[in-house]
């Protein structure tokens, strides 16, 4: 999160903000700084297409005001849902609540996960989720139609 903001405001390269805030963080262990990196490199990459998504399910918010911290959140976790096959899209979303709860406004959390969960429903009936090993693969309870079965 830190390296997006950094990288968000500060304008510099990825090399440096990767070399100023993730390299220099003293108090990670190597597995966790690796995902780190590819987490920031990834956001990054799909920054575009998570934009859109947000923008897409941002009912009555334009893009631009949007909290900062927010947005970075909410490409985050749009990120670990569509690129990272071994997460699974419960943990995003609720890691990037309570990452929102703790550093963004007070109805952060509330938004983010309204946000989340509109995309998530849309990524699923579009087909885009690609989870693998044992407890990430769910059942969507959508249909071949893209329809929520009534209960």
């Amino acid at each position: 999160m830190q390296a997006l903001y950094a990288f968000e405001l500060g304008g510099g390269s990825q090399e440096e903000v990767d070399l100023r805030v993730l390299l220099a963080s003293p108090n990670g262990k190597q597995a966790d700084l690796d995902f780190a990196r590819e987490l920031f490199t990834k956001t990054i990459q799909h920054a575009a297409e998570a934009d859109k998504i947000i923008s897409q399910h941002a009912e009555n918010w334009e893009f631009s005001r949007i909290a900062l911290l927010d947005r970075l959140l909410l490409r985050m976790a749009i990120c670990e849902i569509l690129a990272f096959e071994e997460i699974p899209p419960k943990v995003s979303i609720n890691e990037a609540i309570e990452i929102a709860k703790k550093y963004s406004t007070a109805k952060s959390g509330q938004f983010i996960n309204g946000i989340l969960d509109a995309g998530l429903l849309a990524l699923r009936v579009e087909d885009r989720i690609k989870k693998t090993g044992r407890g990430l693969i769910e059942v969507s309870g959508v249909d071949e139609n893209g329809d929520v079965p009534e209960e």
